[in-house]
């Protein structure tokens, strides 16, 4: 009646297959109905594309049936963990890699124990304590948990993925030095504005003091007139070469 509801409402084929790890890692393929639509396009995520029917065949498991297959080939049991992909094992550590110890199965502790909430911690409980005794206990709350089901899949109709571990850290690379700043040229003062000299009457010249030096002192030159003039002493260069004679200069202004 499954088969017949899903080839009716979307065609194509009746099964779903994909490659899971079981017991001692070996790979097989495991069956179930189908739940989804075929894809539109790569990125069509998987939550819109569940039929009503698969919604309903999740809640109630019975998309699980086909799995009773597997179960007659030997490569899954009644009881034990749910079958994991192949990409979600090789993520596994030493402990978790204990789920494979068994074959495994339709049903398991961590299905009847909340399923999505610790399933991998309850998954190892089971292995390290399965017996007979909590086999037959386990097939008696499945019951239950198929009349009341709950925790089943995640809020978006998907169940999430493992996580993967958590990459190792590349060593840090050491930073590299930064170049030395490029050495400011030193900062000019600012050029005091000249302030306009004031005109003032035609004074006489005033005269140098007498040479530290023995050659006779040169002879300055006459006042240009009808211009006034004013003669001022300049000093001696800080960083110039020391002159044999001292320098008289007469500088002209303009009235």
């Amino acid at each position: 009646m499954i088969a017949l509801l899903i080839r009716c409402t979307t065609g194509g084929p009746v099964f779903f297959r994909q490659t899971r790890t079981g017991w001692r890692g070996q790979e097989f393929e495991i069956l179930k109905f189908r739940t989804m639509r075929d894809r539109r396009f790569p990125e069509d995520p998987d939550a819109p594309r569940i039929t009503w029917l698969g919604e309903m065949l999740r809640k109630t498991s019975l998309d699980e049936l086909p799995q009773l297959w597997n179960v007659v080939r030997g490569e899954m049991g009644v009881i034990g963990p749910r079958p994991t992909l192949p990409e979600q094992v090789v993520h596994y550590s030493r402990r978790q890699r204990g789920r494979l110890d068994v074959r495994p199965g339709l049903t398991g502790w961590a299905q009847v124990r909340g399923r999505l909430a610790g399933t991998d911690q309850l998954d190892l409980w089971y292995v390290q304590h399965r017996s007979l005794l909590l086999d037959l206990r386990i097939l008696a709350l499945t019951v239950g948990v198929l009349l009341n089901p709950s925790g089943i899949t995640a809020a978006d109709g998907v169940n999430p993925g493992f996580p993967a571990p958590t990459e190792p850290t590349e060593p840090t690379e050491r930073p590299e030095t930064p170049a030395a700043p490029a050495e400011t040229p030193a900062s000019f003062a600012p050029v005091t504005p000249v302030t306009p000299v004031t005109p003032v009457p035609p004074a006489a010249p005033v005269a140098y003091a007498a040479p530290m030096t023995a050659p006779a002192p040169m002879t300055a030159p006459a006042a240009v007139a009808p211009f006034p003039t004013k003669t001022i002493s300049l000093s001696r260069q800080a960083t110039g070469p020391r002159l044999a004679q001292p320098v008289r200069t007469v500088v002209e202004e303009a009235s």
